[in-house]
């Protein structure tokens, strides 16, 4: 099976939004505090025609240092606009969408930058309905940014408001999206919140479904987040994991949105697995949710899988804004990316990290089976990826020594293997990823084709 998709941004022409906001290295542009006043100007003259009355937005952050900086910029910036703020303070990304929609908010914005470390910073943006902005909407307000900074009179000015009570509702939020019949007694469980948003609020989800909890990675000091920790760095949960005997570990990014699990024994469940646990859970119980949307990256285990359980699955280029869209078109409720990024539509509006966790436990207290045996009913394939750095435009995909590689190398893999030829969307390399059932022929396939690509590329540099 040849799959030659591209991360490549629909919106082409947009200057600073890309799949998932706006983001980067604080102190160069854009992420600056002169800028991010103005971005705040821009939305807020945007969304000040968009509700009834009095309209306001609402402001969230992760723990970053520079978030400080930010929020008060942005603050100037929406007031200046005339509309009214409510600040949260640090607030997972899905608290805010979920936020959002519940205060009738006409917007949201988050300060994070999600996975990224503490040096980096970036903007998310919802809509009144807790979703992503519509690409009009992102349209209109870098528009807006091509036009002076104007105060409207005194009189009409934004006022600056504190929600205290925002962790609470969002706590009782996810304790729902199980049901108050369910409880975790019993279950022991490590929980790495990667010094990000969640610190506050994810070890007290679990506690109070009567889990017992140890809680690493919750002590931000504005520097540490996603530091050795979190779902980009699991080892750290891994080994807590196995000297706590725990059930199991789990770890979120910096701004809550991404989940990674570990089972008993150590071992590392990525998001494909996390997906294939939930999805099997709601076809056992004979939930309607459709089918499921991956990625381009998605494993072909994970595919595999579902096809056993009679379950219909789709890829999309990579990004949760790309899986959200598939599974919108077909009116489907779960989907997600191997990197932890997993949407559940019917119980929240994005991804969600604290969320997705709940489902997984809810499916291993449903079988009472622990998370190992699970993730072992779903092999994941072995994977090689290598990446090869593209200077110049050509479409190296489609030319014809190329194409007779891949189709070479997806004949000695058969129909349990896969080619995947990816043009970054955020670097200048193709990414060359063979996917098969033996691991030794897999890195051999992939070592071959990509030295065939990278001596194309160089004919053509």
């Amino acid at each position: 099976m040849r799959e030659q998709k591209s991360e490549e941004v629909m919106q082409t022409s947009k200057k600073y939004f890309g799949t998932d906001g706006i983001r980067g290295t604080v102190g160069t542009a854009p992420i600056t505090p002169d800028f991010m006043l103005k971005l705040g100007w821009a939305a807020g003259r945007v969304f000040s025609c968009k509700g009834n009355g009095r309209n306001k937005i609402l402001i969230g952050k992760d723990t970053r240092i520079s978030g400080y900086m930010f929020e008060a910029a942005l603050e100037a910036g929406v007031t200046a606009a005339g509309v009214d703020i409510n600040l949260t303070g640090p607030m997972p990304t899905p608290a805010i969408a979920y936020l959002t929609r519940t205060l009738r908010a006409q917007a949201g914005i988050v300060i994070s930058a999600s996975h990224n470390s503490f040096e980096d910073n970036g903007i998310k943006f919802f809509s009144s309905d807790g979703t992503k902005l519509p690409d009009e909407v992102e349209f209109s307000i870098e528009g807006m940014l091509s036009k002076s900074v104007s105060t409207v009179a005194p009189q009409s000015l934004g006022k600056a408001s504190r929600i205290n009570d925002a962790a609470d509702r969002y706590i009782e939020f996810c304790k729902s999206s199980v049901g108050s019949s369910l409880k975790f007694n019993g279950l022991k469980i490590v929980v790495d919140c990667a010094h990000g948003s969640t610190y506050h609020i994810a070890p007290a989800v679990f506690e109070e479904l009567g889990a017992k909890v140890k809680a690493i990675g919750v002590t931000p000091d504005g520097l540490n987040i996603n530091e050795q920790s979190g779902s980009t760095s699991p080892q750290i949960l891994s080994e807590t994991v196995k000297a706590e005997q725990a059930d199991l570990g789990i770890a979120f990014d910096g701004d809550g949105d991404r989940v990674i699990m570990v089972d008993h024994l150590g071992n590392i469940v990525d998001g494909d697995e996390i997906l294939y646990v939930i999805a099997r859970d709601r076809r056992r119980q004979n939930i309607d949710f459709g089918g499921v949307v991956g990625t381009a990256m998605s494993n072909l285990g994970l595919e595999l899988a579902l096809d056993a359980l009679d379950v219909p699955f789709v890829r999309t280029v990579v990004g949760d804004r790309y899986v959200m869209q598939g599974m919108l078109e077909r009116g489907w409720d779960l989907g997600g990316e191997s990197s932890g990024h997993i949407i559940c539509l019917d119980i929240t509006t994005t991804g969600d990290g604290i969320v997705s966790a709940l489902q997984a436990l809810a499916a291993i207290a449903n079988c009472d089976q622990p998370l190992a045996d699970l993730t072992g009913k779903m092999r994941k394939l072995p994977q090689s990826m290598v990446n090869i750095r593209v200077d110049n435009a050509v479409d190296i995909t489609q030319k014809e020594a190329v194409q007779s590689a891949v189709s070479d190398v997806e004949s000695q893999l058969g129909k349990n293997g896969r080619v995947l030829l990816r043009p970054s969307g955020t670097e200048p390399v193709l990414r060359v990823m063979v996917e098969g059932e033996d691991v030794k022929a897999v890195h051999r396939l992939a070592q071959e084709l990509s030295e065939l690509v990278a001596m194309e590329v160089a004919d053509h540099s």
